[in-house]
């Protein structure tokens, strides 16, 4: 992300953009042409915002295209809706293929001082219904809804604080609003370039019709009592979701809308009539006409993958399906490839420094018994039985990618070397043990570690099978018990759960820049500090302040790098708070740089044979714009 925070930056559109309404004469999608011949659709010239954004076909690797056609892709529930939304990837201002942020939905986004932020929005840009995108678009979130209590009953959401206080929000015209804070919040726009954004607008001229301040009261009503809710907030939040996008009334700036009114088994998505992206010849993006979401089982996934039932597919595919899927392939038209995984870590186990069991907690919160865990782990072992070698056994750090690696810091606590766990065990008084070599807990119970897992995985469940036999040579008992993801972030919040094995952390790619939000407690969904990151995130309101010293240091850190005026104050941050991390053990890598199956049809064409397959910062396939994704006959 270089030189994003200068003193002053404008991320101006492609320079030399003009204004395509009056110099190109565009094609028409042919699904549009008797909908603009009837008159119920104005031609695109009109549709188009008067500079729309341009996609550099040449410095992607892409060629143009042709419009029509569909694709499918396999989800696992009705709330994996919400991965058209990260799929999409259009953003006020988003990341380009070098992680440097650009602008998208707005013209420009002007910086000073790393306080004030100016957005300028494009020109006739208008929501997928043809109702213009305008600052009251902008207005109407601040004043009623973040700023709403029946809406947001903490206030503004985290991001939008600097020491608790919200920013001055004006409105400069019909097309401009400034955002300015006393002092720096250079977490902001990385909120709103992420995967799953901070949506600081809302389409006005809808969502009024289910707000008390606006709606006439007896239909607003009447539509509360319609749709089942309690109240017009809970009507208000359900129809106003714009990162799952349930309701297909509700206007869109993305490349294609839901047109399917759930619960249903198959969502389809229809091109955004007026979309803000043209390639570089002037046509209108998205080139593809739907996207179709199929519903089903995680467990199923590959399968119905390697029938031919998906034409993009990567979500539920594990490296242990490659061979599979590469020999069904032969059958079908689709193409696998090997991607790189942008994770920390493909797995890592999360020890909950909250939970609830006074024993537990006193052990766990130790970091030699971290330590000791991790040691006991014979990674060189899991990387040939799951990866065949193909990984790099670590911790959970940065990837060599990231500008910000460090090979100590990344190796740190993860040599095999079950000598050195026992003794630490032993230094910290757990050296009484039951009679079937178990080591015993200060309150003489057995130390047996139930490890929960979503049972998403059976990449997962190998490993903790190899943990196993791992940990019984330190005297640890391991058991594992599966459950649905909701109710595994339940239990650890409550203090249930001891630990838990999911995907690493998502700073795998991170430059000084990005926000290192995940190497410090600042989130309830953080398995190993749930508690104490319920108390920042709620500014307080609710779960308890961090009492260990070393999260304590990494609050004050991360609340430092939120304050930073600099990429090098912001480097230094992030490697110290990185060594904490690790040299912490706060949670237990296993081998990042592994291997992610992508299933491509052989008709689909501008997305790439090598990539990276990572949350953040690339949304998955949002990085490679599948808007401009098109079918080949």
């Amino acid at each position: 992300m270089r030189n994003l925070f200068f003193t002053t930056l404008v991320l101006a559109i492609v320079a030399g953009a003009v204004k395509f309404a009056n110099s190109v004469e565009l094609g028409e999608p042919p699904i549009l042409q008797q909908l603009v011949k009837d008159g119920e659709l104005q031609p695109m010239a009109q549709r188009l915002p008067a500079t729309p954004k341009v996609v550099d076909f040449a410095s992607e690797g892409k060629t143009p295209g042709r419009y029509g056609g569909e694709i499918r892709m396999l989800m696992g529930n009705a709330k994996d809706i919400r991965m058209m939304t990260v799929y999409s990837y259009a953003r006020l201002v988003g990341f380009d293929r070098n992680f440097d942020l650009q602008p998208d939905i707005l013209e420009s986004f002007t910086v000073e001082d790393n306080r004030i932020f100016t957005l300028q929005i494009r020109p006739g840009h208008r929501w997928s219904d043809g109702y213009p995108f305008t600052s009251e678009d902008f207005r109407y979130w601040w004043e009623d809804v973040a700023n709403n209590d029946r809406l947001s009953g903490g206030g503004p959401p985290q991001s939008m604080l600097v020491d608790g206080q919200p920013p001055l929000f004006e409105i400069l015209g019909p097309l401009t609003v400034r955002y300015s804070w006393e002092k720096p919040n250079p977490i902001f726009p990385l909120v709103l370039a992420g995967s799953s954004p901070e949506f600081i607008f809302m389409p006005a001229h809808y969502m009024r019709n289910f707000h008390e301040r606006y709606a006439d009261p007896e239909v607003l009503e009447a539509t509360i009592e319609e749709e089942n809710v309690r109240d017009w907030a809970a009507l208000h939040t359900r129809l106003g979701r714009q990162y799952r996008p349930e309701n297909p009334q509700l206007p869109t700036l993305d490349p294609w809308r839901n047109t399917t009114q759930g619960p249903s088994k198959r969502y389809v998505f229809e091109r955004n009539p007026y979309y803000h992206r043209v390639d570089p010849d002037g046509h209108q993006l998205p080139y593809l006409d739907r996207v179709i979401l199929d519903m089903g089982s995680t467990d199923i996934v590959a399968a119905k993958t390697g029938a031919g039932d998906s034409d993009l597919q990567a979500r539920y595919l594990r490296f242990e399906n490659y061979t599979f899927l590469k020999q069904a392939e032969k059958e079908h038209e689709y193409r696998v490839h090997l991607w790189r995984n942008g994770v920390s870590s493909q797995i890592a186990l999360y020890p909950n420094l909250n939970v609830a069991d006074e024993t537990w907690n006193s052990v766990v919160r130790d970091a030699r018994f971290r330590r000791a865990l991790s040691l006991a782990i014979d990674r060189q072992e899991l990387n040939q039985q799951l990866y065949f070698g193909l990984a790099k056994p670590g911790g959970n750090t940065v990837l060599p990618l990231s500008p910000l690696y460090d090979e100590n810091v990344a190796n740190a606590w993860t040599t095999y070397d079950p000598k050195m766990a026992n003794k630490l065990l032993d230094e910290m008084g757990l050296s009484e043990r039951a009679s079937d070599g178990t080591r015993l807990l200060p309150d003489g119970r057995k130390m047996e570690i139930i490890v929960e897992s979503t049972g998403e995985s059976t990449e997962e469940t190998d490993a903790l099978e190899l943990i196993r036999y791992h940990w019984e040579e330190i005297g640890i008992k391991l058991f594992t018990r599966g459950m649905q993801r909701d109710i595994v972030r339940r239990r650890f919040l409550t203090g249930e759960t001891l630990m838990m094995i999911t995907v690493g952390l998502n700073v795998g790619l991170a430059n000084a820049d990005l926000n290192p939000e995940e190497l410090a407690p600042v989130s309830s969904a953080q398995a190993n500090w749930p508690v104490w990151g319920q108390y920042l995130e709620t500014g307080g309101k609710a779960g308890m302040p961090p009492d260990l010293e070393p999260a304590i240091r990494l609050v004050e850190l991360y609340e430092a790098w939120r304050s930073s005026v600099n990429t090098e104050q912001r480097r230094r941050i992030w490697r110290e708070m990185l060594r904490i991390y690790n040299d912490q053990v706060f949670s237990i890598g296993i081998a990042g740089e592994t291997i992610q199956p992508v299933v491509i049809s052989r008709r689909l064409r501008n997305i790439p044979e090598e990539g990276i397959y990572s949350w953040a910062p690339t949304a998955y396939f949002g990085a490679y714009r599948p808007d401009t994704f098109w079918l080949a006959e």
